[in-house]
């Protein structure tokens, strides 16, 4: 079964070319697109997507808004972010609204694909710089000896793979970093995960950077 992909995004040239670059990527399909948050709540719940590619600045409703009831709607959809915005208020909004990811507009289509089978795999795709913001915010939160505990009990090889995590990597680029396969770093992460006691990318790096 394809991967099935909606959009929401007012630039309709935009708009119109990332449907163009979903539907000639093999296993992914553009099922819809819309060009603001109300036309998107009122038709995503009948088409139920896979993903959804969300900008921040629409008309009307915006794009973290939107997130936040699509959730409540669909929680099964994964939304990423798609923006132009790199503001830690943007960036820490949408994750808490419920979205999976935070990619820039400028993002490269290879890697925005990239990004989306990340989504698809249970992790949180975020550019190099916008990892860092995420990370620059965590380091004076609380709870560092609880943090340096729970990390302590990662062996090497973990900690190697959560520093690379902490850097923005994506999955791919850590296999071929440490040179070992995908599937192996997707093991790690799991039991990264496990041992932490966290679910998301950003909440591995907030303790990673606690310790």
């Amino acid at each position: 079964m394809p991967t099935n992909i909606s959009i929401v995004e007012d630039n309709d040239k935009l708009r119109a070319t990332l449907a163009k670059v979903m539907d000639r990527v093999e296993g992914f399909r553009c099922v819809s697109h819309y060009g603001s948050a109300e036309a998107a709540l009122e038709n995503l719940p009948v088409v139920k997507p896979d993903v959804v590619l969300m900008d921040i600045n629409l008309p009307g409703i915006n794009g973290v808004e939107c997130v936040r009831k699509l959730k409540v709607i669909l929680p099964k959809t994964q939304v990423m972010m798609l923006t132009v915005y790199e503001d830690t208020d943007n960036i820490f909004a949408a994750l808490a609204a419920g979205a999976s990811g935070y990619m820039l507009k400028r993002t490269p289509a290879k890697e925005l694909i990239e990004a989306i089978h990340e989504v698809l795999r249970g992790g949180s795709p975020m550019t190099t710089h916008i990892a860092r913001k995420v990370v620059l915010s965590f380091q004076k939160s609380p709870g560092a000896q609880q943090a340096a505990n729970e990390l302590a009990e990662l062996s090497e090889r973990e900690q190697q793979v959560l520093d690379l995590l902490a850097q923005g990597l994506i999955y791919k680029e850590i296999a071929e970093k440490l040179q070992i396969s995908y599937e192996t770093v997707h093991t790690y992460i799991r039991r990264i995960y496990e041992k932490l006691q966290v679910r998301t990318r950003t909440e591995a790096v907030a303790k990673f950077l606690q310790r």
